[in-house]
Parts: C-alpha cells; sequence; structure tokens
C-alpha cells in the first residue's frame, strides 16, 4: 500500500451550507430560543437528516402539512417554498408564520407570478415532485408547465408560442440544464427568462468546484448530503459526467471502503445542505485509511449572507 504522501483527500471548497440554508437553520433556532419549544416546521427544514435530528432534538416538530398544526400555533415555512395555497391555509388556521423560504427561491416565485400576470405559459424546467417545484408551480399552476428532461422539451406543447416564458428549479445540474434550455429556445425564439438564469449562485459553485477537483486528478469523489437533496445529486452527477467514480453519502458509515481500492486521490464535498461536521467525520476515516489531507480546511468563502425572516430581526 502506498503511504499518506500518495494516497490523499482533497477537501473541496466551497461545499457544505449555503446562505439559504443557513438562514433556515438559524431561523429555527432563533425561534425556539425566542419562543420556546415547540415550534413546528412544515417539511424539512432543508433536506438533510442530520439537520432535521438535531432540531428536532432541541424543540422542533416536524409536520407534513400545515394542517398538522394546532391552531393559533407557530409554523416555519421550509426553505424549498410553498404555494399560496399554504399560506391561505395557515391563515384560515390561525398560525403564526415565518416563512424561511431561501430568497432566491422567492425571486423564481416573483419571476412566476410576472409571467402568468401576462398570460404567458411558464416552463419550469424541474424535478416535477420536488419540494421547490411543487411550490414554485403552486404559484400559477393553470400556466405552469414542468419540463423535467430534453424528451420533455422537444415535446411540450405551449397554447401561444410566442407567449411563452422560462424558469428553472435553483437547484438543477447546470449542464444538463442548458441542454433543456437550449432545446426550449430553440422551438420558442420568443420565450422569456431572467438574464442570469435561475439555478442559485451555491449550486453553480458546487459544481464548478466538483468539475474543478476531477480535472486536477480525484480518481474518487465523495458528496456529503441527503439522498433528497436535489443539488447533493446533482454534484454527483457532474462528478461523473467528468469521469470520475462518484459517490452520495449520508455520513461516515454510509462508505463502501472498497470504493478505496486503487484510489489515490479522492476528493470530499458536501451539498448545500450538508454540515460541516459531517465532512470532518469522512476526512477522518480517510485519514484512518492512510490519505494525507489536503484542500481546504475553510468550507465556503462565498460572501453571501440571508437576513433572517422580518418576524425573527431584532432591532
Amino acid at each position: 500500500m502506498s503511504d499518506a504522501s500518495t494516497r490523499t483527500i482533497d477537501l473541496v471548497a466551497p461545499r457544505g451550507y449555503c446562505a439559504g440554508v443557513d438562514r433556515a437553520i438559524e431561523t429555527v433556532e432563533r425561534a425556539l430560543q425566542e419562543l420556546g419549544a415547540p415550534v413546528y416546521v412544515r417539511g424539512e427544514i432543508v433536506h438533510n437528516r442530520h439537520v432535521v435530528e438535531t432540531l428536532a432534538q432541541k424543540g422542533a416538530i416536524f409536520v407534513a402539512t400545515e394542517h398538522d398544526v394546532p391552531t393559533g400555533a407557530t409554523i416555519i415555512l421550509s426553505a424549498h417554498g410553498v404555494s399560496p395555497e399554504v399560506h391561505a391555509n395557515c391563515r384560515a388556521r390561525n398560525l403564526n408564520v415565518i416563512d424561511a423560504t431561501c430568497p432566491l427561491v422567492s425571486k423564481v416565485h416573483a419571476e412566476v407570478r410576472r409571467y402568468a400576470g401576462r398570460g404567458a405559459t411558464v416552463l419550469l424546467v424541474g424535478h416535477n415532485d420536488h419540494d421547490e417545484v411543487i411550490g414554485t408551480s403552486g404559484e400559477a399552476p393553470e400556466y405552469v408547465i414542468v419540463v423535467e428532461d430534453v424528451a420533455q422539451a422537444h415535446a411540450v406543447v405551449v397554447a401561444d408560442p410566442e407567449n411563452v416564458a422560462l424558469t428553472t428549479q435553483t437547484t438543477l445540474s447546470i449542464d444538463d440544464t442548458a441542454e433543456i434550455v437550449r432545446v426550449l429556445r430553440e422551438r420558442f425564439p420568443a420565450i422569456a427568462m431572467a438574464p442570469n438564469g435561475d439555478i442559485c449562485y451555491a449550486t453553480q459553485n458546487r459544481q464548478d468546484a466538483v468539475k474543478q477537483a476531477v480535472a486536477a486528478g480525484a480518481d474518487l469523489l465523495l458528496v456529503v448530503g441527503s439522498e433528497n437533496s436535489s443539488n447533493s445529486n446533482r454534484m454527483v452527477e457532474v462528478g461523473r459526467a467528468a469521469g470520475t467514480d462518484a459517490y452520495l453519502i449520508e455520513n461516515a458509515s454510509s462508505i463502501d471502503t472498497q470504493w478505496f481500492t486503487g484510489k489515490t486521490r479522492i476528493a470530499l464535498t458536501a451539498g448545500a445542505s450538508a454540515p460541516e461536521v459531517l465532512v470532518r467525520e469522512v476526512a477522518e476515516l480517510l485519514q484512518g485509511h492512510g490519505y494525507g489531507r489536503t484542500g481546504s480546511d475553510a468550507p465556503s468563502a462565498e460572501g453571501v449572507v440571508f437576513a433572517l425572516p422580518r418576524e425573527l430581526r431584532t432591532s
């Protein structure tokens, strides 16, 4: 077996929490601190099992819908966003709503409302069953058509090809989305869309970092993240498309050490909803298998911060 000088872990950055996830988690923690337990959270505040379990231990109660919350109680809406129908249901139940929707998701919601307001068919590129897409579609369900892949982009039918708009889920693969967008723009030359697209900075930065790590010689990529985390899954796909073996892992216990066979340079990163503590645990396991640690100890230096929901801001 070669020694640690030739077997390395490349700690990839940026990785882990984005500004929207930071904001959402702090929202729950601050609500528990200021209001006391329990506070109710609709769905998973972010798509990470460790985060959800940790917050549950502190007194957060995670519920499937707003109908599961006692009348008059506090409900926190997750970072993925919800439809206007959910807000209406909360008002009907006299719930104290704290909205932790990521501001970048809120921007996409606003785009859908604006496009639908002028009667456009809105083509929403994303995964039909993802929480974010469900919430975004709910802004104008009679105008939104979800497009999941290139085949659907070729087949989608709209009422007026001259009045079409395009939005996307914020956590998609940049490369896959580019091909779908190309097809839609070819088919509908008048299509309207945000100048810089809707995929969030954190998604793009993490995928770019994966590509750079593979280009630098990584022969195995490990992405810390939960199975239902879209951005984490997309990072794995990007790594594989770039030419390396890649796996999504919940934590260190998810690793199959057979993956290490013949691997000399392992790139280790994390999706935007995965905590750094899990990355550290994986790094320690790899070091125990003879890999020397390189790369960035700091998970992120993106310089983006979002203010807490107004209900929790102190003067």
